[in-house]
């Protein structure tokens, strides 16, 4: 067998290999923390259920200085809606308050646009505790092709949830400050 057709029976056989992590990986995402925060569950309410005011706590504030942000609908509550369009950190989307109860849960769809479409549910679910309200901050959705090969490479869990520590962080700095 000649070099050239043992590098072509490799090749053939990473692909095949790369295509079955692939299809392995899951279909469905759903990423999930907690922790508890500074404020009241109201005041914790009021910044999260306010989309202009995730500047003040958003783990993605910052990461591009020249994002575009757009609002529209109501400043808060059902029908808000939050657009941007940023550098490859930040991407472009959107997202929409799709269910707001007081003190209790903000539920927002998710559109990313850049760097790949993908659409999400997104709750935060809010509940008194002692020194402050437990925040648990959830996203699920189906995990599009491209997701899938950044499966193989990454761990999606870590990745977005080492946001979502972040944000949370944030939000309990803004709530304190």
């Amino acid at each position: 067998m000649s070099n050239t057709m043992i590098l072509l029976v490799i090749a053939v056989v990473l692909v095949v290999v790369f295509v079955v992590l692939v299809w392995r990986q899951p279909q469905w995402i759903r990423c999930t923390r907690s922790a508890t925060v500074g404020g009241t569950p109201e005041q914790t309410f009021a910044l999260i259920n306010s989309l202009p005011e995730w500047q003040k706590w958003s783990p993605w504030e910052g990461l591009d200085p020249n994002m575009q942000r757009t609002f529209s609908g109501p400043p808060s509550g059902v029908g808000a809606v939050y657009a941007w369009n940023g550098n490859a950190k930040v991407g472009a989307g959107s997202m929409e308050v799709v269910e707001s109860m007081p003190s209790e849960r903000v539920k927002l769809e998710l559109v990313f646009l850049k760097p790949f479409a993908a659409t999400m549910m997104v709750t935060f679910e809010l509940a008194a505790t002692t020194g402050g309200t437990l925040v648990t901050w959830t996203s699920e959705g189906p995990n599009s092709t491209p997701g899938r090969i950044m499966g193989v490479f990454c761990n999606m869990d870590k990745m977005m949830g080492d946001s979502y520590e972040k944000g949370l962080a944030q939000l309990d700095a803004a709530l304190r400050g």
